[in-house]
């Protein structure tokens, strides 16, 4: 079938999913693949539970007429979003980045959802299933998107971009992160700028933060919009964090619900973005100063006397460092840093949990615990450094000790689940 006689179909029945387990009453169900299932063999259970129709890949599923064959589930369901995206016609912002896209993409939101019907990608749904996904929640009321992309392996934000077709883009940053797939820093910047390269292709504009020479010298060439510097697109400026950030805006000073000086900048760019779309200042500071981070992104959490920084959502060398420099300049009297194994870096994966190891070890921070077989390969020899190749291990002994009036980092990629520890405290 092609896409437009498919894009005909969704208009009477604007409702996709790719799971059973959903509600799929009147929905179009989408046959994908994964690494242990075939979306094919759910094709009939979709229909049974009043899927309006089911789009298949492989003919011999094919038992009712509802069933739609088409050459690759997948890209069928990446060309009907694009197809949206274009029929509806309204602005997109492409975003992506080595660290802070979900919580730049959130604060973004917070601020153009004060003056527009706003879209914005649904949590991490962020890959070349979850992009058109989101594009098909758009609706003829939507007046503007916001798309989170991300990425593991060279030419993945290209597909992305050439799903969203972005007219406005921005990178995050560039930092030490998938370098099983992106092998390098280098291969980093190359795949992240793949975005720019797509912008330009069309003549579409890019914000750029002026405080990053890697930034502002691939963008050379493009229509640009400058966030911070002396030519930015609005006046910024960092006050502390201490332990949530506050920063100067346009003369107003936003307290934001973020900790972290590292979250200055994705505050900064939602500011501009927002004054560029002509949102006024006191809604700009009101959208930042609502966002209130989940997710074990980042997250205060109080517990009894101490206060934990929840940020176990996702971890990479740049984002771990960032964190541990945060939790150096704090002003408690009494700091413990709880870190976990960080994952997907590569050939590079000792040498950089070793960097880790022998940063926290002469920070001073009060103690410290290191979990995860990749940190228990790490030479520490500091007294004040407990280290355990389980969480197992380290939960038996965590959970005999006693704490009060303490300030905890707990940070570790995703795969460790170090939100257990709110059990423990």
């Amino acid at each position: 079938m092609k896409t437009e006689d498919l894009y005909q179909l969704f208009i009477k029945h604007p409702k996709v999913v790719k799971d059973t387990r959903q509600e799929v009453k009147g929905a179009i169900y989408f046959s994908l693949k994964g690494g242990n299932f075939n979306g094919n063999s759910y094709a009939g259970e979709a229909l049974d539970k009043g899927a309006a129709y089911a789009v298949i890949d492989e003919a011999e599923y094919r038992t009712d007429e509802r069933m739609i064959l088409v050459e690759d589930a997948l890209k069928s369901l990446q060309d009907l979003a694009r197809f949206h995206r274009q029929a509806l016609g309204l602005p997109v912002l492409a975003l992506t980045g080595s660290n802070g896209k979900t919580t730049t993409k959130e604060l973004i939101y917070a601020v153009l959802s004060k003056k527009y019907r706003c879209l914005a990608t649904a949590g991490n749904l962020n890959n070349h299933i979850g992009v058109p996904l989101t594009l098909l929640t758009m609706t003829a009321q939507t007046e503007m998107a916001v798309i989170e992309m991300g990425a593991n392996n060279p030419g993945e934000i290209a597909a992305l971009s050439d799903i969203a077709l972005p007219d406005y883009g921005y990178i995050t940053n560039f930092g030490r992160v998938h370098l099983e797939g992106f092998k390098s820093l280098q291969g980093v910047i190359q795949s992240k700028t793949e975005l720019y390269r797509h912008l330009e292709s069309q003549g579409k504009k890019v914000f750029i933060n002026a405080s990053d020479p890697v930034q502002m010298e691939r963008s050379q060439s493009m229509h640009r919009i400058l966030i911070g510097g002396d030519n930015g697109a609005c006046e910024v400026d960092f006050i502390d964090a201490d332990p949530f950030v506050r920063m100067s805006f346009e003369g107003h000073e936003i307290r934001s619900q973020l900790i972290g000086a590292y979250n200055y900048g994705n505050m900064a760019a939602a500011a501009c973005i927002g004054k560029h779309f002509d949102v006024s200042n006191e809604s700009i500071c009101e959208g930042i100063e609502s966002y209130v981070p989940t997710n074990n992104r980042s997250q205060i959490i109080k517990r009894g006397t101490n206060m934990i920084i929840m940020d176990a959502y996702n971890a990479n060398p740049n984002s771990m460092e960032a964190a541990i420099s945060n939790l150096n300049g704090l002003e408690s009297e009494n700091k413990v840093a709880i870190l976990g194994d960080m994952f997907e870096i590569g050939k590079d994966s000792a040498l950089e949990h070793q960097n880790i190891a022998d940063m926290i070890s002469s920070s001073p921070v009060q103690q410290v615990f290191l979990i995860g077989e990749n940190f228990a390969r790490a030479d520490v020899s500091d007294k004040k450094v407990s280290v355990f190749r389980s969480y197992e291990d380290f939960s038996a002994y965590f959970s005999q000790l006693g704490f009060d009036h303490t300030t905890f980092l707990v940070k570790a990629s995703r795969g460790m689940a170090l939100e257990r520890v709110l059990d423990l405290l």
